[in-house]
């Protein structure tokens, strides 16, 4: 990969929990990505709003109040409806794995529980985002 993986990360809605996701942030950064720190309370809206104009390879939302079945398909929604289909919707939190299954049944992408280990995450998001460079670059 030639470009920097460029990664927005978020706290959507009330959560006002945001050690987590400034762990993942730098953790992103050392890896060599271009990381935006999208910060707390951003709405569904201000988040894409951001990944596009900021042209993210990747969202990353940390979602620990629960409201993730919400959270994620309405970001999901509104990224594809901004045309940005392509990007990737991944994040963690503290989420059932029924409630992951049901998420990546609506296109979302892996997510990742406390405890997870940070190289698991920059390996997942670089093949993620390599593989769409690549069919991105094949269509």
């Amino acid at each position: 990969m030639d470009e920097p993986i460029r990664v927005l990360v978020a706290k959507p809605g009330l959560d006002g929990h945001d050690r987590g996701a400034k762990v993942v942030a730098a953790a992103l950064r050392d890896a060599g990505m271009e990381v935006i720190y999208g910060g707390l309370h951003q709405t569904p809206d201000a988040i894409v709003q951001m990944a596009v104009q900021e042209d993210v390879d990747v969202v990353g939302l940390s979602i620990l109040s629960g409201a993730h079945m919400t959270l994620f398909p309405k970001v999901k929604e509104l990224l594809d409806a901004a045309g940005a289909e392509n990007v990737l919707l991944t994040g963690g939190g503290i989420i059932s794995p029924d409630d992951m299954a049901g998420l990546e049944k609506l296109g979302v992408g892996k997510l990742f529980g406390p405890g997870s280990r940070l190289a698991d995450l920059v390996d997942y998001i670089r093949a993620e985002v390599g593989q769409r460079r690549t069919a991105a670059g094949s269509a």
